[in-house]
């Protein structure tokens, strides 16, 4: 099993330390990347998929690097209704 499908099936299972750098890493193996610009350049981040012009917005985690189950939830329904994950 790759380090990819580990952290896809570690993200399904929604832990409770699942952290903002895991998700970077998760979604630029989906092709999203950060945009650190304008409205987002504070807590609130968006993650855009060029590709399939999906943008996915949230408030980066702080002071910990720790996601809260309700951004888990609301990113696990967003990449499965892209097609990202089954």
């Amino acid at each position: 099993m790759s380090g990819k499908d580990k952290l896809i099936r570690r993200f399904l299972s929604k832990p409770k330390d699942f952290t903002y750098d895991e998700l970077q890493i998760l979604l630029q193996g989906f092709g999203y990347s950060e945009m650190k610009q304008g409205r987002t350049s504070g807590s609130r981040v968006a993650f855009w998929n060029k590709a399939s012009r999906h943008l996915i917005r949230l408030h980066k985690p702080h002071p910990h690097n720790i996601l809260r189950r309700y951004q888990l939830d609301f990113l696990v329904d967003e990449l499965k209704n892209k097609g990202f994950i089954p």
